[in-house]
């Protein structure tokens, strides 16, 4: 075995890591008890590591088309995707974590195949730094012993492995005496076994043997003395005051912009940690006010892929008990994400070109940690992609109903009828019932010339749509979203809902309300703020 980490060593590392936290997964997850428990740190980093595992094949698969299909892509391609590909597909604290750990092994291994014991040093002196409040007794302190341990030994790259590994077990044997909850638990720390078993894969893919894998069984017992004073910070949600958001997302921003948002979220809540480089980042933090998160990206740059759980009310449990009822939803923007996740859903983001795919949804549907799931996909392409997805959890015991919304404000009808306290399937009904009973209609942009039902529209027009289908072709937005209201309203209604995207005309709420009023008597309107969407205005007619 060559004692270089060379690229086709990586791509076997990412695969064979890949399926060692899938057969870990639900044991990792069984132990998640800090700085959240919330059960889902085995497959948060299951999915990160998915996303890196995805992006090498990527390059190996491009490589092959353009050169010699013998040969393989360079050493630093590869090692660069990995780290690009977690910080994309990062998931919760853990797989955030994860992916600045990767994204400084590959800085290292970059320029030089030989340099694992740097490579380990620099990405956990990285992911130290890229966490706001850093706790010992974490995934920060396995990632450290790996590197000490690693800088030990004497030898090539198999060697160094082992040592990392071996040093990653001891220290992660000793989380329960350094974090007061891992000690009543009785559990190591998840993160810091999921650690252990990427190094495992490590181990695996420069030597060509597995280590020895501990079952949950045998991991360490509750110990008998933990600190009076074990540290805690404000990356600690542990407990019953814990905020209740956890917000995610990808932001492209400059470096300076980054380090005022750092500030800026330490102070609106806990668990921070901003990950990446070169433009771009990922932002993770625990929050009351998901909103203020948000908004506090789009300040920095531009925030994407944002990503709202709404945690479960009781946490002082060591484990976050399943909820009996949850609602998931898909929205076209981020004010609509945080005004969904204030009413209690689990949000996915659809940006536009980039609908989720089903593996998103059932893995939102797995975070909303319920008995009881009301899936609202809140697009009519998204149909059959959410049928999958439902299918795909009902198969783990999860009760799935699938109400087939085909618009955002469709969905913001049935989440406002919700109510988990009465039986599951009256609350489908009445869901289902309010999102039938509301038309939508949507101002758009023509992108190219096309055939509509309203007749031939050019690039640049005006586009006005109800149910789905064009009705109006102008040139002034204002102007056909009045006449798409108009035709809306002919057929009665009681309550308009409007939504503005950031590229609507400046007084388009205001002129509409008015509108509504003078035309139409006891029609109520309400306006939301849908911050970056597809559309510069959606409406909604019950």
């Amino acid at each position: 075995m060559p004692q270089t980490l060379d690229a086709v060593a990586v791509r076997a590392w990412c695969s064979l890591a890949l399926e060692a936290l899938g057969r870990a997964r639900e044991e990792i997850d069984a132990i998640n008890v800090y700085p959240v428990a919330d059960g889902d740190t085995g497959t948060n980093l299951y999915l990160t590591v998915e996303s890196a595992a995805q992006a090498v094949e990527a390059v190996f698969t491009a490589h092959e088309t353009v050169t010699d299909p013998a040969s393989v892509p360079a050493l630093a391609d590869v090692v660069r995707a990995m780290a690009h590909g977690a910080l994309l597909g990062a998931r919760g604290n853990s797989g955030t974590i994860l992916a600045q750990l990767l994204r400084g092994m590959a800085q290292v291994l970059s320029d030089d195949s030989t340099a694992l014991r740097g490579a380990l040093r620099k990405a956990a002196e990285s992911a130290y730094r890229a966490v706001a409040h850093p706790v010992e007794g974490t995934v920060l302190t396995v990632a450290t012993a790996a590197a000490t341990s690693a800088e030990t030994v004497d030898g090539g790259t198999v060697e160094v492995a082992r040592a990392a590994y071996e040093g990653a077990r001891t220290a992660l044997d000793a989380t329960p005496g350094q974090l007061e909850v891992l000690g009543r638990a009785g559990v190591v720390d998840a993160g810091g076994q999921g650690l252990l078993t990427v190094l495992g894969a490590l181990v695996e893919a420069v030597s060509g043997e597995a280590v020895a894998v501990r079952r949950r069984g045998e991991l360490p017992h509750p110990v008998d003395h933990c600190p009076a004073d074990s540290p805690d910070s404000a990356g600690s949600t542990e407990g019953a005051g814990g905020p209740a958001f956890e917000v995610i997302y990808l932001l492209e921003a400059d470096d300076a912009a980054v380090d005022r948002l750092r500030t800026r979220l330490d102070g609106l809540g806990d668990s921070l940690v901003v990950v990446g480089g070169d433009g771009l980042w990922n932002v993770h933090v625990h929050v009351d006010d998901a909103g203020a998160a948000v908004e506090a990206g789009v300040e920095a740059g531009r925030p994407y892929r944002i990503r709202i759980t709404h945690f479960a009310a009781d946490r002082g449990a060591p484990r976050r008990e399943r909820a009996q009822r949850a609602v998931v939803a898909v929205v076209p923007g981020e004010g609509l994400a945080s005004l969904c996740a204030e009413a209690g859903a689990t949000t996915v983001l659809a940006r536009p070109g980039e609908p989720p795919a089903s593996g998103e949804l059932a893995e939102a549907i797995r975070r909303a940690h319920a008995r009881e799931v009301v899936l609202l996909p809140n697009d009519a392409d998204l149909r059959h992609t959410a049928a999958a997805a439902a299918e795909q959890v009902r198969t783990e015991g999860v009760r799935v109903a699938l109400i087939p919304t085909r618009a955002a404000v469709q969905g913001i009808a049935a989440l406002a009828v919700h109510e988990p306290d009465r039986s599951f399937d009256e609350d489908v009904v009445a869901m289902t019932s309010a999102a039938g009973a509301t038309r939508y209609g949507e101002l758009t942009v023509a992108e190219r010339q096309s055939w509509t039902m309203a007749g031939i529209c050019q690039a640049g027009d005006v586009l006005g749509l109800i149910d789905g289908d064009v009705v109006v072709i102008g040139s002034d937005l204002t102007a056909a979203a009045r006449t798409v209201l108009d035709r809306m309203l002919a057929a009665g209604g009681e309550m308009v809902t409007l939504v503005l995207g950031e590229e609507a005309p400046e007084g388009l709420a205001e002129y509409l309300e008015a509108h509504v009023r003078e035309s139409h008597l006891a029609v109520d309107t309400v306006t939301y703020d849908g911050g970056r969407q597809s559309s510069p205005l959606l409406i909604g007619v019950e």
